[in-house]
């Protein structure tokens, strides 16, 4: 018994060290003749230029020069993977499978011909393991953070089924979308937030550089201050003396709620509560949390993954904490054998419309089908509401610099305009 543990752990030992140097593959540059004569060059991934030149003469080339690919100047090329870069993967994939073309030596193509260094390398790695033996969802499972558990668990299902390709072109169009939806989202937020940071500005550089001029002039001319005026003149001697005080708060408190958020569960799930409570904002990131509820569990339970596992890998896909927990809740309802919209009903967070759509989907056997006419429809009033938003807030940033720069000059003007009818 101790024998054969002792075996197991030396097999996972090796497979470390197998996957830890395989990723480790550089990427070398080549100059070859061929057969005829005829000058080649291109580029191979290995993990030195022997193998390299050994590689080449099996192809029938004679190298010339190996030499490993120059670093760029500032950092490395194609430094992250972004999810529309999976998602074009997974559409290349899904497309070569259904030509008929092998897995192995589409993901030679496919990484061929990425321009990001970082995910030819990952794809290449995976190739490698599937060279060796391995299962597509065991090889991208190296790389959790370009393929999440979601997306091994609809390949995994695929596999399992037989229909890899179809999966890989719904998961595909998945990403498209979902990402389609967050750029909708960052849309909405953008505006307010640009309001703010403008009219910040604008009232900062008044303050420190136009308010001073006009102060030395009224002290001079020894005239009595409004109380506007007033004001607007100790506002401005407060930040000449405070600026760095302030902007150390704005700065602090940015952070603060950044990493009080990804360290507290509490806080985490406080301050999505009151975004989910906001007059406009909360109903965009209600709506966009149940498009992507639905959508993601209409894929995963169209793609055979059993429900509970499907809930269990919807939580993370929310976007929102009070979404995600109440997920995991219909997991531990459903997984003791109340019905998913039994489960919806009582967390309260899903309108009747959805709980009434799921309940049909259940009943008629068509539950995928009903969560993708979900997703369409909150999908398409998110749109609506980003679009509607954005037409409000134009004439609204507007108004808000108005007032705010406005304030401050007929402040600033206010004893001139008492001094002229003085002398009139």
């Amino acid at each position: 018994m101790a024998t054969a543990s002792a075996t197991a752990k030396k097999d996972t030992r090796a497979l470390g060290a197998e996957r830890a140097t395989v990723s480790k593959l550089t990427v070398y540059e080549w100059v070859a003749l061929d057969k005829r004569g005829k000058r080649m060059k291109g580029d191979m991934p290995a993990k030195n230029a022997s193998l390299v030149k050994a590689e080449l003469r099996r192809q029938g080339m004679n190298p010339q020069t190996v030499r490993e690919r120059a670093k760029p100047l500032f950092g490395a090329a194609g430094s992250s993977v972004k999810p529309r870069d999976v998602a074009v993967f997974s559409r290349q994939i899904a497309t070569m499978m259904k030509s008929g073309v092998p897995l192995v030596q589409s993901f030679d193509i496919i990484a061929d011909g990425q321009k990001n260094v970082r995910f030819k390398n990952i794809l290449l790695d995976v190739k490698q393991g599937l060279e060796g033996g391995q299962a597509l969802h065991e090889a991208l499972g190296r790389y959790p953070v370009q393929f999440d558990e979601l997306y091994r668990n609809l390949v995994q299902a695929g596999e399992a089924s037989g229909v890899l390709d179809t999966v890989l072109d719904t998961v595909a169009t998945y990403k498209e979308r979902t990402e389609a939806l967050k750029k909708k989202i960052k849309k909405a937020l953008f505006y307010p937030i640009m309001v703010v940071a403008v009219a910040f500005l604008v009232s900062m550089i008044m303050l420190l550089f136009v308010v001073p001029v006009f102060a030395q002039t009224f002290h001079d001319a020894g005239a009595a201050l409004p109380a506007p005026t007033q004001m607007v003149i100790s506002a401005s001697n407060f930040m000449k003396s405070w600026w760095w005080l302030v902007m150390l708060i704005i700065i602090g408190s940015v952070v603060g709620l950044v990493a009080g958020k990804r360290r507290s569960v509490k806080f985490a799930h406080f301050l999505d509560r009151v975004t989910l409570k906001l007059p406009v904002f909360g109903k965009i990131m209600r709506e966009s949390a149940i498009a992507r509820f639905a959508r993601t569990l209409g894929v995963t339970f169209h793609a055979g993954v059993p429900l509970v596992e499907a809930l269990d890998s919807v939580s993370g896909a929310t976007g929102s904490v009070v979404y995600g927990d109440a997920v995991k809740q219909i997991r531990d309802d459903v997984s003791v054998g109340h019905q998913l919209q039994l489960a919806m009903r009582q967390t309260n967070l899903f309108p009747n419309m959805v709980v009434q759509m799921t309940a049909i989907g259940e009943e008629s056997g068509a539950l995928d089908s009903m969560l993708f006419k979900v997703a369409e429809f909150y999908e398409e009033e998110v749109e609506n509401a980003v679009d509607t938003l954005s037409t409000l807030l134009e004439p609204l940033i507007m108004v808000i610099l108005g007032v705010v720069v406005g304030g401050m000059v007929i402040s600033l003007y206010l004893p001139i305009f008492k001094l002229a009818g003085t002398v009139g």
